[in-house]
C-alpha cells in the first residue's frame, strides 16, 4: 500500500482538473481496500474512492480527506461450460478496456461493444456502463462489495443490483455526507458466452460501418475494431495528445421522457426549428417512455462542436457535442460553468433538463 500527502489528483482523472488530496492511498489488494475504508470511516473522515478517474470532476480546492485509489488486479476464470458460459471474476482495479480486449482474444462474447471505455472494471456496475447497444448489466452475474454501513463483505446478484439506464444500487447518495457511496466494489463476476461471434449488433451506425443489418453477428475482433473506430471519430478513446479526449466522455445522459413530455418536446422543437425542421430523435424505452438524444438537444439549442465560454479553458469537443473537454488549462470551475450554461440553454430552448453523467465532487 502506498501513502502520500498533498498528492496531485488531476493526473489521476481523464478530465485532468482538480486540486490535491490531503492524503492519497493506493491499495493493491482487496484487504488493503477494506482496511483503508474501515480506518477512514472509524475516524469519521471524508473518503473519496477512485479507480480510473474517468467519470468524475474533482474540485479546484482539492479533497480534504483520504482519496483511495483502487489498483487491485486479477482476472480469474471460475468456470467454463457450454450451458453456463464463462464465469470470469475481475478485480475492481483492472482497466476495463484491458478486460474487454482479453475477452475478445479469448473468444468470450458479450462486452465487445463496450471497447475503448476508460476507467476501472469495478466502476462499470456503478453506473451500468453502456454503449452501442450493450450494457454491463447484460453480462454481470454478481458484484462483491464492502458495505460501509454493515461493516461486511456482501455479494449482490444481478437482479439485486437494481440496474437501470446509467444507474444502479451502487450509485446512491454519498455515505455520511461524503462523495463516495455506501458500497465499495471489490470485484465483479461476469457471465460471458464462449463464442467467436459478437452479440447481435444493436446500434445502427455500427451496423452500417460493419455493412450488416441491425441484429446480425460479426466476428468479435471486427466488432471491437469497429467500436474503437466509432469512438475515435468522436474523441472518446483516450489520447494524451488530443484534447478532445481530455473529458469524462458523455457529460450528460440521454433524457428519458414520458410520452406526454416527449410530445411537448416535439412541439417546442417545431416552434423553434420550424415545422419542416429537424425533429428530436426517439428511441423506445422498456418502460414505455421515450429516450431522446442529449447531443441533439445541445446542438439544436445552439451549442455546436467546440463551443466555449469567453476566457474559459473548457469547451465542447470539436468532434462530439456531448463531451465537455479540457483544452489544456481548464479548471473545475470552467468545466462546471460550461455544463451549467449548456444545461440552462437546453432547458430554455426545449424545456428538458439535462442530467450530469459524471460524479461532481
Amino acid at each position: 500500500m502506498q501513502e502520500t500527502f498533498d498528492a496531485p489528483l488531476a493526473p489521476l482523472t481523464t478530465m485532468r482538473v482538480g486540486g490535491p488530496a490531503a492524503r492519497l492511498v493506493v491499495a493493491q489488494t482487496t484487504d488493503e481496500v477494506v482496511d483503508t475504508v474501515r480506518e477512514v470511516d472509524d475516524a469519521d473522515e471524508p473518503l473519496l474512492v477512485l479507480t480510473g478517474g474517468s467519470n468524475v470532476v474533482l474540485p479546484d480546492e482539492g479533497f480534504p480527506g483520504t482519496v483511495l485509489q483502487v489498483a487491485t488486479d486479477g482476472v480469474a476464470v471460475e468456470s467454463a461450460d457450454a450451458c453456463g458460459g464463462v464465469m470470469v471474476r475481475v478485480a475492481t482495479g483492472v482497466p476495463w478496456d484491458e478486460f474487454v480486449a482479453r475477452a475478445v482474444a479469448e473468444g468470450w462474447s458479450g462486452i465487445e461493444a463496450l471497447s475503448g471505455i476508460p476507467g476501472g472494471t469495478g466502476a462499470t456496475p456503478v453506473q451500468n456502463v453502456g454503449a452501442y447497444g450493450q450494457e454491463v448489466a447484460q453480462t454481470i452475474a454478481s458484484v462483491r462489495v464492502w458495505d460501509r454501513h454493515e461493516h461486511a463483505v456482501r455479494t449482490f446478484a444481478n437482479l439485486d443490483c437494481a440496474f437501470t439506464y446509467r444507474h444502479s444500487l451502487f450509485k446512491g447518495a454519498g455515505f455520511r455526507g461524503g462523495p463516495s457511496g455506501r458500497y465499495v466494489v471489490l470485484d465483479v463476476l461476469f457471465q460471458l458466452i464462449p463464442r467467436e461471434q459478437s452479440a447481435p449488433i444493436g446500434y445502427a451506425d455500427l451496423a452500417r460501418q460493419l455493412d450488416v443489418a441491425v441484429g446480425d453477428r460479426v466476428p468479435l475482433t471486427d466488432a471491437r475494431e469497429a467500436v474503437l473506430a466509432q469512438r475515435r471519430r468522436r474523441g472518446m478513446v483516450l489520447d494524451a495528445d488530443d484534447h478532445d479526449t481530455w473529458s469524462c466522455g458523455s457529460f450528460f445522459t440521454n433524457p428519458i421522457l414520458s410520452a406526454d413530455r416527449f410530445a411537448a418536446l416535439e412541439q417546442r422543437a417545431a416552434e423553434r426549428l420550424g415545422a419542416d425542421g429537424p425533429t428530436p430523435p426517439r428511441f423506445a424505452d422498456p418502460d414505455g417512455n421515450v429516450k431522446t438524444s442529449a447531443a441533439w438537444l445541445i446542438d439544436q439549442a445552439g451549442f455546436g462542436k467546440g463551443f466555449a465560454l469567453p476566457g474559459s479553458g473548457a469547451a465542447l469537443s470539436t468532434k462530439h457535442t456531448l463531451a465537455i473537454t479540457n483544452r489544456g488549462d481548464a479548471t473545475a470551475y470552467d468545466v462546471l460553468a460550461l455544463a451549467r450554461h449548456i444545461r440552462d440553454g437546453v432547458h430554455d430552448a426545449f424545456g428538458v433538463t439535462l442530467v450530469n453523467e459524471p460524479v461532481i465532487v
